[in-house]
């Protein structure tokens, strides 16, 4: 596939389970090294500079990657002090607060449900403050309240201006929010244009539900 993305535009990958979204992301992030083809982000080669991409991404993956022994505001000090950011309890409560786990400061992570440790490595999301934003199946294991939780997180990110890429299986959900879609089958790209041609795209790939 080869994709341009511009600042402040948002992009939505949909396919089915094992369709390659999640490898793409990762790509993106420098998580994962290619085997082949070339990328770059912010004039930053995704091979050779990958430190100074991760310098402007913040990825969100399928596993929250939480210290389970520490609690919530541990959790946030941790990735705050490697991001060199304010650390202490009143830079990062109101973090927690916007996410809804304010309440749960100062417990251990080890007793939070699968949604309130996505709910926390969202807060990590905007700790970041990136110009890149990897979202990898947001909505996934959260309850209603924190499916209008990530409506308004990827809001946020395109009017502040960065770029948005966005895997997920809720394609209604996810071109309210972006402006151009590709749909992967097996690792490579089985259709691409604007978000708002997704669903019918994907019917027409009978893939109603990927």
């Amino acid at each position: 596939m080869s994709l341009r993305l511009a600042p402040g535009e948002a992009l939505l990958v949909a396919g089915r389970n094992g369709s390659g979204k999640s490898t793409l992301l990762r790509v993106l992030a420098t998580a994962l090294r290619p085997d082949r083809g070339t990328g770059a982000a912010f004039g930053f080669d995704l091979v050779r500079e990958r430190d100074a991409v991760r310098r402007h991404s913040a990825l969100l993956g399928h596993q929250a990657f939480t210290y389970e022994t520490l609690t919530a505001l541990e959790n946030l000090q941790v990735a705050a002090r490697f991001l060199g950011r304010g650390a202490g309890r009143g830079d990062l409560l109101p973090l927690l607060e916007e996410v809804g786990l304010a309440d749960r400061a100062d417990d251990v992570v080890s007793t939070f449900s699968a949604g309130m440790r996505k709910r926390l490595a969202l807060a990590r999301v905007l700790l970041q403050d990136a110009r890149l934003v990897l979202l990898d199946e947001p909505y996934g294991t959260l309850d209603p309240p924190g499916f209008v939780f990530v409506d308004r997180l990827a809001e946020a990110v395109r009017r502040r201006g960065a770029t948005l890429v966005m895997a997920t299986h809720l394609l209604e959900r996810g071109t309210a929010h972006c402006d151009q879609a590709l749909l992967l089958a097996e690792g490579r790209l089985a259709w691409g244009g604007r978000a708002a041609d997704l669903p019918r795209a994907a019917r027409a790939e009978g893939l109603q539900e990927c």
